[in-house]
């Protein structure tokens, strides 16, 4: 990964994203990236993620002790803690509460799979989480199940999470997500989705190996 400085700054520019896309509203969601030392750079707690500062953001270890910056790390820091903990290949985590998203993460509706190739090759299958209280060990442990088999998650009555290889990716794969929810949303105001056809689709998962 980059030096610090440079990931610090990163992290700011992904939070105005999340922000100016409506991916968060007031001080809603968390970033975070593993440091080349193993400590982990993050959000802090009750802070807008459209005016962060570089020097606003937090680092902890791999059980969620601080050791630096002067604001609290965000307790939901615990999330994305499970995920590096458990995919070695994680560099960077982007949680927050996308609008289309949170309509299937309400209603517990199936996010489909087979539609469209962009999701096919970049997400693959969407787990849904279990509901868990925000912020608490036991939500963190949610996700260990799906961390192996996906790289997005949908988490019940709460949000999405994303992990990747870089903060860069796993932006992208929470914008993918929360653009293909909407346009289920507008789809079946029109009608049934149709699948792609069988081969097609294994074509797509091949390309998915390239990708991912």
């Amino acid at each position: 990964m980059s030096d610090e400085s440079t990931i610090r700054a990163e992290i700011c520019e992904i939070g105005k994203r999340v922000y100016a896309k409506g991916f968060s509203s007031a001080n809603d969601g968390n970033i975070s990236c593993r440091l080349s030392d193993g400590r982990v750079l993050c959000t802090p707690t009750l802070i807008c993620k459209g005016f962060m500062k570089p020097e606003d953001l937090c680092i902890v270890d791999l059980d969620g002790v601080q050791s630096a910056g002067h604001r609290k790390r965000t307790s939901e820091i615990l999330l994305h803690l499970e995920i590096y903990k458990n995919d070695t290949k994680a560099m960077a985590v982007v949680h927050c509460h996308p609008p289309h998203v949170l309509a299937f993460a309400m209603t517990g509706a199936e996010i489909p799979t087979g539609l469209l190739p962009e999701v096919e090759i970049f997400l693959g299958n969407i787990p849904r989480v279990e509901y868990e209280t925000p912020g608490t060990q036991k939500f963190a442990e949610t996700i260990k199940p799906f961390v192996a088999k996906a790289n997005t998650a949908v988490l019940a009555n709460h949000g999405s999470v994303s992990w990747a290889n870089s903060l860069e990716r796993a932006y992208w794969y929470t914008e993918i997500l929360d653009a293909y929810c909407k346009s289920l949303i507008l789809a079946k105001q029109l009608g049934e989705p149709q699948k792609l056809p069988p081969d097609k689709i294994a074509e797509l998962q091949q390309l998915r190996q390239r990708f991912c």
